[in-house]
């Protein structure tokens, strides 16, 4: 039996409105209880706030601006925006926006914006990137199509901030045919973003005049988990060849070397 199941069966409709926030402030620190307490499925069918909660403890007080690429419900007009208030409750001070190719701007509220745009509309998504100044977490937990999930790194990775984190939910459909998948074949998620996983090393390939691309100069880490990806954006280009990082590293060593 799940965490709200159990309230539910425990305590009547009333009582339940009156404890939200009293839950909301105990387990604001914990994505996986606000994630039962929203409702979102993040956790329990799937199981991503787990991997979340250690990517994005460190963020929680910053002002940062958050990007979710479908807020849910589909075409049903009183269901969504789950995650965005998971999001709001657990970044104290950050802004959160969705998209959604429905119409699912009557959920706005405070700190919660949503727009109406397809995830395929590269003049959109710049558009509002600039509007904001940039985002620094970007969830793609959109159509889920391989192709659209392709494109859509294609056009906001690049704009995503410095050290700032993108993942892709739900890549199962990398395999499914009917989603644009299928074991083995060359145009799938799943093989785009294991070949971005090479060119991490890069500068290890026996390519005489070999040219980085854009991912290869700026991807830092790539982790793959179970139907989740979540990719590393470094401070800049080519981050561990900045002769500054470098030193500071090295002073870092130096100091803990000393301490102990």
């Amino acid at each position: 039996m799940s965490f709200v199941t159990s309230l539910k069966n425990t305590f009547p409709r009333p009582v339940l409105h009156s404890l939200r926030p009293m839950a909301k402030m105990v387990y604001r620190n914990n994505l996986n209880y606000l994630a039962l307490l929203y409702g979102t499925d993040k956790w329990g069918k799937h199981w991503y706030t787990q991997h979340y909660q250690r990517y994005f403890h460190s963020l929680q007080k910053k002002r940062l601006n958050i990007l979710e690429i479908g807020v849910g419900g589909y075409e049903d007009s009183k269901e969504g925006a789950e995650s965005l208030r998971m999001w709001k409750t657990f970044f104290r001070k950050s802004r959160i926006v969705g998209i959604d190719i429905n119409d699912k701007t009557h959920f706005r509220e405070h700190r919660v914006d949503i727009r109406q745009c397809d995830q395929t509309d590269a003049v959109a998504l710049r558009k509002l990137s600039d509007e904001y100044g940039g985002f620094d977490i970007i969830i793609d937990d959109g159509s889920h199509l391989n192709e659209h999930v392709i494109a859509t790194f294609h056009v906001l990775f690049p704009l995503l901030r410095p050290n700032g984190i993108y993942s892709i939910e739900d890549t199962q459909t990398s395999y499914w045919p009917g989603w644009g998948g299928g074991i083995n074949k060359p145009d799938t998620l799943m093989t785009f973003f294991k070949n971005l996983a090479d060119g991490i090393n890069h500068v290890e390939y026996p390519i005489p005049q070999y040219t980085p691309s854009y991912f290869d100069q700026n991807i830092v880490e790539i982790a793959f988990f179970h139907n989740l990806i979540v990719i590393r954006k470094g401070l800049n280009n080519e981050q561990s060849n900045c002769p500054e990082l470098v030193q500071k590293e090295i002073r870092r060593m130096e100091t803990t070397q000393i301490s102990a």
